[in-house]
């Protein structure tokens, strides 16, 4: 028996892979982060899936109840938001499962950077504008951050930013990224990206932070910083630049 780390995507029912479907519908047993996961989501299991949901019980408690299906004969969804190789934890539960000889793998889904970027048009890579995306996160009584990948040292590098778990911090990021981008530069943030409560703001560095406490955005934001959101004049790519045959 197996637990399955799904990505379960932004959080639209059907933004999900064929096959992480398939193992929702699969398993008995599901866990899933009660903040981001949606009623339409959970649909996919079977209708007696015994559900758990993760905000209520710690990382032991959470292994502990993988382990136990398995040695029942009963394979586990575990849905992460987004992707799972994005601040998933799933580091540090394959660590435990492995420790416990418990079998697991891991099925892709669309990220929420991702999903923000589609739902604004929008290409974080333009020709001679930005090629690099940087993503990470803000950082104050959360899990510290390598000194080196100070939020300071990566705008720097003048390329698109995507600040996830930042949201409550956004007016001090404000103030670290206007001296390096410049007040006016763009600045989406989407919020519950493809769920009923979906919300874009559209913005400058000089603005932003303003919107955002208007709204009172707390959590399940992505904030992307960057040149490549608002620029019109910029050569086309050599991919598909006209070739004389």
């Amino acid at each position: 028996m197996t637990v399955h780390f799904i990505g379960a995507g932004p959080g639209a029912a059907d933004l999900l892979t064929f096959r992480a479907a398939a193992l929702m519908a699969a398993a008995p047993v599901c866990l899933y982060a009660g903040t981001y996961i949606t009623r339409e989501m959970l649909a996919h299991c079977p209708a007696d899936v015994e559900l758990v949901d993760t905000a209520k019980v710690n990382l032991d408690e959470q292994v502990a109840i993988m382990k136990r299906a398995t040695e029942e004969g009963r394979d586990v969804a575990r849905l992460c938001s987004g992707d799972p190789s994005l601040y998933s934890a799933i580091a540090e539960q394959t660590r435990r499962l492995d420790a416990e000889g418990v079998e697991w793998d891991v099925t892709p889904g669309v990220p929420a950077y991702a999903a923000a970027a589609a739902l604004v048009g929008k290409e974080l890579t333009v020709p001679e504008v930005a090629q690099t995306v940087i993503l990470t996160r803000a950082q104050r009584d959360s899990t510290k951050m390598p000194p080196e990948e100070s939020l300071r040292e990566l705008a720097r590098t003048h390329a698109t930013l995507v600040l996830h778990l930042a949201i409550t911090f956004v007016r001090q990021l404000q103030e670290v990224l206007v001296p390096e981008y410049g007040e006016d530069c763009p600045v989406v943030v989407v919020s519950r990206a493809e769920q009923p409560e979906e919300l874009i703001l559209r913005g400058t560095l000089a603005d932003i932070a303003d919107q955002v406490e208007a709204h009172g955005l707390r959590q399940a934001a992505i904030i992307i910083v960057g040149w490549a959101l608002d620029v019109e004049d910029f050569p086309e790519s050599h991919l598909y630049r006209t070739r004389h045959r």
